[in-house]
């Protein structure tokens, strides 16, 4: 048990120094206006894949997953095969919206309803969204590496803030996926080779993975039903189709995974890169929760490690067990995953602040210089508040105001993906019908997120619930309102999934 050495913190800051060279060397092209937030058109589309790969998994996701199996059971685990309904609806009926409309940011509500309220709403709900992520994935994984190295907690916040606003500043979108693609990668090859560490220091191998699997309910327990017809009740069926929705809601509605689709308008390449990104989300996931479970039979056979808490017992296995050098790696990969989370959620701020909201209510037009210098300027101020919130949060009993503010970020993509499904999916709806449904499903998340006990309904329903109000509401609303007014108006071309 060695802990975290010296060798590692060099590793660790040799790391942090490649990674802002890195994207300070893909800055050296002074980008401007829509290079800045969509790239030059350099960029391989396996490097956006590996890139939205990188966005999704969190380091909340890095240091839950692998705790859900070593405490629990794989019932999580199957919510990863959402992937297997977002991605397929996705491809199908809204990346051939995107590529032929050639949209800027995912707010594509103004050209369906021909409204720039909903644009800018829709937005707003975006920036408050992505700010309190941001915050939170910066708290989280510096507290536990704060626990482990003995580093200021303030510093490591600081540090991770400061290198991620200069390579999103200077460089744009293609800075950010570059260095995205560098930090997935690190993290791919390093989660993989804890595994095989584990797998080789364990009494049993794989095969004692295998028996706690099968003969002790460590994959699912004797009250996790594959499926349960109460949808609102946790069920296997019921984890993969909500996932599945909420994936599909970052997919279409989150402007940090809509603007790597606008890196190209190929159909093909788009398809790809959105397989690629399914295929390495599903093998991570898979690894993760089998280092869990390895990690429940490992410290069955051996004693447990300091600060062993759930969410903390893979990151104290990597300071712990793993050769010097390789710690360091690995907790500067965790580290890796929030500064590619936090680029990311920068340069989408900026994009949808600057296209979606200044734009739209400026009264002349912005040229090309203006909207790039707005652009740096709101990610600088978006990275300071982000690094602030995130320094209150670590210095403040606010356990609850976290947990707060983590359910109504859940909300917000739900109550969107609503929207966007009524206007991809049906010619009758309008401005006043989708109004109707963002209200009345937002009001009915916010009633059930807040007001109904949470064991009365599966926080997996929530996409579900959002979707089906959005359009019982949008739609009769839509078609009254087309009665009323006497409006006989058709969607604008290729706006929907129907042909015009």
């Amino acid at each position: 048990m060695q802990g975290f050495t010296v060798v590692d913190l060099v590793i660790l800051v040799v790391y942090l120094a490649a990674v802002l060279f890195a994207g300070l060397h893909f800055a050296k092209k002074e980008m401007k206006g829509k290079e800045y937030f969509k790239g030059d058109g350099t960029v391989p589309w396996w490097v956006t894949s590996v890139s939205i790969f990188a966005t999704l998994l969190s380091p909340i996701s890095f240091l839950s997953l692998a705790g859900n199996s070593y405490a629990g059971t794989w019932i999580m685990w199957f919510a990863q095969l959402g992937m297997l309904l977002a991605i397929p609806i996705t491809i199908k009926f809204f990346l051939p919206i995107y590529s032929k409309l050639d949209i800027d940011t995912a707010y594509y509500l103004e050209l369906r309803f021909g409204s720039k309220g909903l644009r800018v709403l829709g937005a707003v709900m975006f920036i408050i969204y992505q700010i309190g992520r941001m915050s939170i994935i910066m708290y989280l994984p510096c507290m536990v590496l704060g626990s482990l190295t003995g580093i200021s907690v303030n510093l490591l916040i600081i540090i991770m803030g400061i290198i991620a606003i200069i390579y999103s500043y200077t460089g744009g979108l293609k800075s950010v996926l570059w260095t995205d693609f560098i930090q997935g990668s690190v993290l791919l090859i390093g989660v993989t080779f804890a595994l095989i560490f584990l797998l080789v220091h364990l009494d049993g191998g794989f095969g004692a993975i295998m028996h706690a699997l099968t003969t002790e309910h460590k994959f699912l327990a004797v009250d996790q039903p594959i499926f349960n017809p109460n949808i609102f009740k946790d069920s296997v069926f019921i984890m993969i189709v909500g996932a599945g929705f909420n994936t599909m809601g970052s997919y279409v509605s989150s402007q940090d995974i809509v603007q790597r689709f606008t890196t190209t308008t190929d159909t093909k390449k788009l398809n790809k890169m959105m397989l690629t990104n399914g295929g390495l989300s599903i093998f991570i996931a898979t690894v993760f929760y089998l280092i869990g479970t390895g990690l429940y039979v490992f410290y069955q056979q051996n004693t447990l490690p300091p600060a062993a808490a759930q969410d903390q017992i893979f990151a104290s296995y990597i300071a712990f067990e793993l050769p010097v050098g390789v710690t360091g790696l690995l907790l500067a990969a965790i580290y890796a995953a929030a500064q590619s989370t936090l680029s990311t959620g920068l340069n989408s701020v900026a994009s949808s602040w600057t296209l979606d909201i200044q734009a739209r209510l400026s009264k002349k037009e912005l040229s090309f210089e203006k909207q790039t210098k707005i652009g740096q300027y709101v990610s600088l101020i978006v990275g300071i508040f982000a690094i602030v919130v995130a320094m209150v949060l670590a210095n403040g009993g606010v356990k609850s105001a976290y947990e707060w503010f983590n359910g109504f970020m859940g909300l917000v993509l739900g109550i969107l993906i609503g929207t966007f499904i009524l206007g991809a999916f049906t010619k009758v709806a309008n401005t006043f019908g989708a109004v109707c449904a963002f209200v009345a499903a937002s009001a009915v998340m916010v009633y059930i997120k807040y007001f109904v006990p949470a064991d009365h309904v599966s926080i997996w329903s929530y996409s579900i619930i959002s979707i089906v109000v959005s359009l019982v509401i949008g739609i009769p609303a839509s078609i009254i309102w087309r009665k009323v007014k006497g409006d006989d108006s058709v969607p604008a071309p290729d706006t929907t999934i129907y042909k015009n």
